[in-house]
């Protein structure tokens, strides 16, 4: 019985955190493949975002801002192309 729900529990803690860990593997890419982050900014000012926070969580650039509209957005980016592998 004590197998069983540990079993369990494991299997949940498993479930649950793998959506976690997905939304921050941009790229599998080296690192010296990827953007620099000035260059980085600078493309996506260029492209109209405001940053107001940057990180960067795993694999991801990730921005805190405003989009050229004046939308909020939280955006994790490829760092190797720019590319948006995943938008809030």
């Amino acid at each position: 019985m004590k197998t069983l729900v540990t079993t369990i529990m494991l299997s949940g803690m498993l479930l649950t955190s793998g959506p976690a860990q997905a939304a921050k593997n941009c790229t599998f890419e080296p690192k010296n493949k990827w953007m620099r982050v000035e260059d980085f900014k600078k493309q996506k000012e260029a492209e109209g975002y405001k940053i107001r926070k940057f990180k960067q969580p795993g694999s991801c650039y990730e921005i805190y801002g405003t989009d050229k509209d004046g939308n909020d957005v939280e955006i994790y980016f490829n760092p190797v192309d720019g590319s948006i592998v995943k938008k809030k």
